[in-house]
């Protein structure tokens, strides 16, 4: 496992300590937890990278769990937010909180 840059001051002097690591420079401490969820990364159905506040379009009609409604393509979601989970994707679309799978949008 390489050594993480430092998130508060980006320099590569860390030390390494059992349960999280230390910058030798600023002394800031994280936990090694934090370094692993730091590499995660969400794609949309056409390989570009989402992050948070992006603004994401449906690419196909998407049924609605326990009713009749459809969710368009087309229709534009802002402001995105990416959570763990199997919907890695939080989002309001016309007021509404939804949860969707990164391979049903693209980014706008």
């Amino acid at each position: 496992m390489s050594t993480p840059a430092c998130p508060a001051c980006t320099l590569d002097e860390v030390l390494p300590h059992p349960d999280h690591w230390e910058c030798a420079t600023c002394g800031h401490e994280w936990p090694r937890e934090a370094a692993a969820e730091a590499a995660r990364v969400v794609k949309d159905a056409a390989g570009n990278v989402l992050a948070d506040g992006d603004t994401i379009v449906l690419i196909k009609d998407l049924k609605l769990r326990g009713g009749s409604q459809v969710l368009k393509g087309g229709t534009k979601a802002k402001n995105i937010r990416l959570v763990d989970g199997d919907h890695e994707i939080d989002c309001k679309i016309d007021g509404v909180a939804m949860a969707l799978k990164a391979c049903f949008v693209k980014k706008a």
